[in-house]
């Protein structure tokens, strides 16, 4: 190689060696540079050689370029062949994601670089389990035309610890994983029961993964207990979603001298806002508070301030709290109980914008004209101090209702509130005409009773103090977002695509059906369906037509690209105000602080590949916390029906599949399944377009949105699976408005859900307490990116529908 090549592969060609040079004190190239220089050469090539063209020679070096291919290995970036040599992973020839398990024992790769899901047969899956990492090879396509892969490698293992139930036979036993996306049951050979009885809830360690040839094997770890004791699902929930609850050793060391109170050297240099009256506005059993807020008039609109509390000052980048808080991605909340992201002592102390203490901030200063655009915006470092701990409803019943005994006690925050409710209604009507799309859902919490039993199940009515919060939260958003791209220093952005061509093509066909048309041709625009939303709203059907609409919309994710949030209507849009619960937000933080202390995109402490890998595994967490809350929630609807076993409801049909009806009960929002087999007085066929099940020599129809009266049959709680069989339908419908359908049943509605509803037809399940029409949540499914949690930290239960 002549002296040129050297130089322009050397480690010091490089351009991100400054930044590498910030992290290690012997920087070895960084996975960009490795990555161009394998693709240059264009063939595989062994680590030695690799090593000496980037010169790297002794032994330090070369122990760090081992270690770091190794990563690179584990995150599908290189693999390689059966000689030893490094190949790059390429979306053309060989795939990198992650598996997902289905109950039917198929999967699906959802690839690293995103992309549609490739499917994985019953046939590859046994070697693999829900949540692995593989690198795998297209070889075809299945029957529904997807693309097929097989494996070529395994990247990593997910699943050491697996929860489930315990069961003998002969002398041999074998746990059932909690986790139905787990297919494959644990086999314990004898010796291996830990004290362990038939039929208890236990975790199990594998200490052999599943091969093409065999079952994965393992012994028991630690026991639950019996199966219906008090809490249990939750702790089912924890072990089977492998939910961090202890903190490590090193990060009780870290935060062993934190105290109550902010060092006053922390607040040196920060700007000083602690005379302005700052509230803080949530739920009336919060614990911690995350944000604080202010409005003033000005002559052209108003001034908003949004603090948020400065989590980046006390998590420092690569410290054991940071790995920790990273790890577990997000706070999760249980009805009773929160895993939080980061320990008490700051999500509940330091961190914490508690009333009538100094607490360091970071702060989002926004002039919004009258007609709610807004005009300029900064952010800066602050200390402030909360002047109140308000409640939504008392903040609701002094701006609307105007409680005399509340406005005396709170006199001099009432005209700043008054001003906050008035840019309220002037941004809410802005975003409105932006076309933001506005469903109509409802969020229910459980009432337990003193021997923690179900007593009731109740719907969380929002007012506007709620909507108040959010607008000011989704303000601040927009404004990080924009000053990130307008300073071009890559970051974690919420994205979420609009619908996609398949879903769009069902939503315009049923659409059709009902005389009505969703404009925008192949590209409808959030204004689109927000106008036809508004153009329905009257109608009897309006909650059909709705369902039909948020169904057709994809997840929201993290990435580090800025593609736009299509159901707030927003070209960019980030997560900023949600530091405590949210690592995402943590990370905007950060990257708001380099820039405001001078930094820029080339001296960063996270290049694009890392906020990507950020990216996808805190969307990752995500999921992971929406699936255990809503694991807890159907067991314990199941357990709340296991005593109404023949009692009748009322309900609403919220899901049609092939294998029968889904119906959510009125008051008690409840679901369960009405298997095809109970409607026995004629044969149904299935329309996943119109969404309903047509009988054959009847033409009765059961659709989406048609309310019934049922009878509980049968609740397994193991299965969180309850069924109804029908009693009487509701909605009648005249013989001209039912429709016979010719098209044979199918097997089910869209993606994995066509194979399970083939599978599930055979076998006669396919019931669940949570239907499946509540199994994927958009963001745009509630105002302002709102999921909705309830937490319970000491003294009762905490909803924070303002964090957006």
């Amino acid at each position: 190689m002549s002296r040129s090549s050297r130089k322009k592969t050397s480690r010091d060609a490089d351009p991100h060696l400054t930044r590498e040079a910030k992290k290690y004190a012997n920087p070895i190239p960084s996975r960009e540079f490795i990555l161009e220089h394998l693709a240059t050469a264009g063939v595989p090539m062994a680590r030695q050689e690799l090593a000496a063209q980037l010169g790297l020679h002794s032994e330090d070096d070369l122990e760090a370029l081992r270690r770091r291919l190794n990563a690179m290995e584990r995150d599908g970036q290189v693999v390689r062949n059966r000689k030893g040599a490094l190949c790059i992973v390429n979306s053309k020839d060989l795939i990198a994601g992650r598996i997902i398990g289905h109950p039917d024992g198929f999967g699906f790769l959802r690839p690293d670089e995103g992309g549609d899901d490739l499917f994985v047969s019953p046939r590859q899956m046994r070697q693999l389990l829900h949540n692995d990492r593989a690198v795998v090879r297209v070889v075809g396509l299945d029957r529904r035309g997807r693309k097929e892969a097989a494996v070529v490698e395994v990247l990593e293992r997910n699943n050491q610890l697996v929860v489930g139930r315990l069961y003998m036979d002969s002398g041999v036993g074998f746990v059932v994983p909690d986790n139905k996306r787990l297919n494959q049951d644990i086999i314990i050979p004898e010796g291996e029961f830990n004290g362990a009885g038939h039929g208890q809830m236990v975790v199990a360690e594998i200490v052999q993964q599943p091969t093409k040839r065999s079952q994965p094997i393992g012994r028991v770890k630690d026991v639950l207990g019996e199966h219906m004791a008090p809490g249990m699902e939750t702790d089912v929930a924890i072990w089977t979603h492998q939910l961090p609850v202890e903190w490590p050793e090193e990060v009780e060391q870290e935060i062993a001298h934190l105290g109550a109170e902010v060092d006053e050297q922390a607040k040196q240099g920060r700007v000083d806002l602690r005379h302005l009256p700052l509230v803080t506005i949530d739920g009336a059993d919060a614990r911690d508070f995350d944000d604080a807020v202010y409005c003033e008039a000005k002559p052209k609109g108003w001034r908003l301030l949004v603090c948020i509390a400065d989590v980046s000052s006390y998590v420092q980048p690569g410290s054991a709290l940071d790995r920790e808080a990273r790890s577990r991605g997000n706070s999760v909340y249980f009805p009773e109980r929160v895993i939080p992201m980061l320990p008490e002592v700051l999500s509940n102390g330091l961190c914490s914008l508690n009333p009538a203490v100094d607490r360091l901030c970071m702060t989002c200063e926004l002039y919004i004209n009258r007609e709610g655009q807004v005009t300029r915006s900064r952010f800066y470092e602050a200390v402030m101090r909360s002047q109140a701990r308000l409640t939504y409803d008392q903040v609701a019943e002094m701006l609307i209702e105007g409680d005399p005994e509340l406005c005396a006690t709170h006199a001099e925050l009432l005209p700043h509130l008054h001003q906050l409710y008035a840019l309220y209604q002037v941004l809410r009507d802005a975003r409105s005409k932006l076309g933001a799309i506005d469903f109509d859902t409802t969020e229910t919490r459980i009432i337990f009773n003193q021997e923690r039993k179900v007593e009731r199940i109740v719907p969380v009515v929002r007012n506007d103090a709620h909507r108040l919060i959010e607008e000011c939260m989704l303000a601040a958003n927009v404004a990080a977002a924009r000053f990130l791209l307008r300073k071009k220093l890559p970051a974690l952005f919420r994205n979420h695509d609009g619908p996609q061509a398949e879903k769009l093509l069902d939503l315009k066909e049923f659409l059709g059906e009902l005389g009505l048309r969703l404009p925008g041709s192949d590209r409808p625009t959030t204004r689109d369906y927000a106008e036809l939303l508004d153009q329905v709203r009257d109608r009897p059907d309006s909650h059909l037509i709705q369902t039909v609409l948020l169904r057709s919309l994809s997840q929201a994710v993290y990435s580090a690209e800025n593609q736009g949030h299509f159901g707030l209507s927003f070209p960019a849009y980030t997560h900023f105000t949600s530091p405590i619960r949210r690592y995402p937000d943590l990370i905007v933080h950060r990257a708001i602080r380099h820039l405001l202390k001078g930094g820029t995109a080339e001296d960063f402490d996270y290049s694009p590949t890392e906020l990507q890998s950020l990216g996808e595994h805190c969307s990752a967490t995500e999921r992971r916390a929406d699936e255990a809350t809503r694991d807890v929630t159907s067991w314990l609807k199941c357990e709340y029906m296991m005593d109404k076993i023949g009692d009748e409801f009322a309900g609403i049909i919220t899901s049609v599949t092939s294998f029968g009806v889904f119906v959510e009960l009125d008051d008690i929002f409840v679901d369960g399944l009405v298997h095809i087999t109970a409607l026995d007085n004629d044969y149904y066929h299935f329309d996943p377009v119109g969404h309903r099940l047509t009988g054959e020599r009847s033409g009765m129809v059961y659709r989406l949105g048609d309310r019934v009266r049922i009878k509980v049959a049968a609740v397994n709680l193991d299965d969180r699976k309850i069924d109804f069989t029908l009693v009487e339908a509701l909605d009648v419908r005249s013989k001209s408005r039912r429709r016979k359908t010719g098209a044979a049943e199918t097997t089910g509605e869209t993606g994995a859900g066509d194979q399970a509803g083939k599978s599930r037809r055979k076998r006669g399940k396919g019931r669940t307490a949570s239907s499946p029409a509540k199994a994927k949540q958009t963001d745009s499914g509630k105002p302002g990116d709102q999921p909705t949690t309830r937490k319970r930290g000491g003294a009762g239960r905490r909803r924070k529908p303002k964090t957006s």
